[in-house]
Order: structure tokens, then sequence, then C-alpha cells
């Protein structure tokens, strides 16, 4: 076996586990990032109107699509796309229960989204305050587009999505319950979310395409993280199917 696979199970193992911060009875880490900028309300989830599929219909037409059309995305699909990913159902003290699983319902995920074409917003980085529904601007402009598509080896999808979700791990939340264990369930859960994803952008006519090449410093770098206690886990472009 591949030596920096092997390492990776072997130190994940529950044998080879520490004493957690949450066996210690310490405070657990905020549900999620705090507001800094300037915040815009999006559409509840309940007021979209999103025409009716069968889970069956959905499941079974599901598909990667990577070349999308030039309709702009609305603001309300992207509003149901972003509760279908991360959406709070119920909060806690020490948790929040959402519209994906996550282990120990810690939900240890930012979502980032690089707007290119969603009609009422400007070009750029938004992030996702899944506790207020709300988008936060992260940092304006067309040229994260070219950036992020840099980083992500030039696959064109970037460029041609009218959204792309990067999904930002905060492993202090995860590790707070589950020790060196919890890398592993951050990248399970990540494909929760991308799936969630995949199956409620068909409500939209809206294709999806889940990318895991790219420079993970590069990506880091270009939305502002540190690559350590904060990575980006997994991207997900979407676009006109």
């Amino acid at each position: 076996m591949n030596k920096v696979g092997n390492a990776f199970l072997e130190g994940t193992k529950l044998r080879n586990q520490s004493k957690t911060p949450h066996a210690k009875g310490e405070e657990a880490p905020p549900l999620q990032w705090e507001v800094r900028g300037e915040t815009m309300n999006l559409p509840q989830p309940e007021s979209v109107d999103t025409p009716s599929q069968s889970l069956r219909d959905a499941i079974e037409k599901r598909r990667t699509v990577r070349d999308y059309g030039e309709s702009p995305l609305t603001l309300e699909a992207l509003s149901y796309l972003l509760y279908a990913t991360q959406g709070v159902q119920k909060r806690g003290r020490r948790g929040t229960l959402r519209t994906v699983p996550s282990a120990g319902a810690r939900h240890a995920f930012e979502t980032l989204v690089l707007v290119n074409r969603v009609e009422g917003l400007e070009p750029g980085l938004y992030r996702y305050d899944a506790l207020g529904h709300r988008l936060e601007i992260w940092e304006l402009g067309e040229h994260h587009t070219r950036t992020l598509q840099d980083a992500c080896l030039g696959q064109p999808m970037i460029e041609r999505s009218a959204v792309t979700f990067l999904w930002a791990a905060d492993v202090p939340r995860m590790f707070y319950r589950y020790g060196e264990r919890g890398y592993r369930y951050l990248f399970l859960d990540a494909g929760h979310v991308s799936q969630n994803l995949y199956l409620a952008a068909q409500l939209f006519n809206q294709g999806a395409c889940a990318i895991a090449a790219y420079d993970d410093e590069a990506v880091n770098d270009a939305v502002g993280l540190d690559g350590q206690r904060h990575f980006v886990a997994y991207i997900t472009s979407v676009g006109e199917a």
C-alpha cells in the first residue's frame, strides 16, 4: 500500500486516538465562522418554487455535467441549493441538524461560492451564513474566476459555471468531538454535501460537476484559508444543463 495512504489510515484508527477536547469537557468551538462583512438576505427556502420530482427520478437522472449554458442562475435557486447542502433545520447549544448528515452533527464545513452569473449578485466570492440563511460578501471581482480556474488546473467548468461551491473544512469543529479520526469524517461529509447539490440542482435545470483535482495551496490562497485549520475539501461547479 502507498506509504502516505497507509500512514493516514493508521494514524486515524480508533486505537491511535488521543483524548478529545469533548472528552476533556472543554467548550465546543463556534457552530460557524463569525460574520465580518456585508451581508444580504436570501429568499427563504420554503418560498422557493421547486418543480415536483420523485427521489427515484432524481437519482436515476443524476449525471455529471461539465458544459453549461449561458443563462444565469436565479437568486431563488441559489438560495435553495445552499439550503439543500448546508441548511440549518434545528440549532442546539453544541450542534445543528441540517439537510445533510454529518458525524456527530458537527457540520464542520463553511460554504464559499464563486458567483459568475447569478441574478442580483455581482461576480465574486461569497460565504453562506447558514445560521442566518444569508450571504456574506467575501470579496467581489471577476478576477476570482480566473484565479480559481488556474488553481483547479485550468478546468473550464469554473469559468463556464453560473456558480461554483467550495466547501471549506473547519478542522477544530470536527476535531473537538473525534480527534484525529475526524479527518476521515470531513471527507465523508464532503461527499454527502456534494451529492445533495447534484440532486437539488436538477430541480432548476442545472448540472453539477464535482472537482477534486486542484492545487490545494493555490485554492486555499485564493479564498484566504491557512490550509491547516481551514482548507478547501471539495469543489462543485453548477450551471445550466
